[in-house]
């Protein structure tokens, strides 16, 4: 089954570039278009994409507020890829803590573009932690956010589990931990499910956000 993507820009040149770039590969199907954040809702519901690709400001609605609609109001929501102009943005960061699962340059290649989409549909990678490091440094409580660090110290992470976010904060993939840890790429895998069930994060960029806003791993 094709990675199905629905793209939210208020911007109609924007929408045709990832439309003919995204569609130029077998395994993805773009299913729709929107020119607002306000329109997601209800095309989520009714086109159930796997991806929505969304630009972090439009004018009614937008990125941020737009992903905190759909994941507090639509069950099995999809992975949200924000879309940006500039990498280090206030909004981008906002739009992460609020529960999107990466984020995509407008400037991006062709080929970053297929990648950042798979990879954000596939879940098993953190999409440009040295990005996000950044971000966090910048824009970050850097330990000093209450909430995050309560939520760490009731997960009561093993020593194992630790590391392992630990390693997933510097974007390590699955693979390449079980590589570093000298284990199977299941049981990472089993580790990685405990670490996300246990911070009460629906992937692993918020777990990662999670790990630098409370303190856990410094971002810089």
């Amino acid at each position: 089954m094709p990675v199905t993507v629905l793209l939210v820009d208020d911007e109609p040149l924007v929408r045709a570039g990832l439309r003919a770039v995204l569609e130029a590969q077998p395994d993805i199907e773009v299913v729709g278009e929107a020119a607002d954040g306000a329109a997601v809702i209800p095309l989520v519901r009714r086109l159930r994409p796997d991806v929505v690709a969304m630009d972090v400001r439009m004018p009614l609605l937008d990125g941020i507020e737009a992903t905190r609609a759909v994941l507090r109001t639509v069950d099995d929501p999809p992975k949200i890829l924000v879309i940006t102009t500039f990498e280090n943005d206030e909004y981008v960061y906002e739009a992460l803590r609020a529960g999107a699962d990466g984020f995509l340059l407008k400037r991006a290649r062709p080929a970053e573009i297929v990648h950042a989409v798979r990879l954000v549909a596939e879940g098993d990678s953190l999409l440009f932690p040295a990005s996000v490091r950044q971000l966090a440094a910048e824009y970050g409580d850097d330990g000093g956010n209450r909430a995050a660090r309560a939520v760490m110290e009731r997960a009561q992470l093993t020593e194992r589990e630790a590391e392992v976010l630990r390693l997933m904060a510097r974007g390590l993939s699955n693979a390449e931990i079980a590589a570093r840890l000298v284990v199977g790429t299941e049981t990472v895998k089993s580790h990685v499910s405990a670490v996300l069930a246990k911070l009460g994060a629906r992937d692993r960029t918020q777990a990662v956000i999670a790990a630098y806003e409370s303190g856990f791993v410094a971002p810089g």
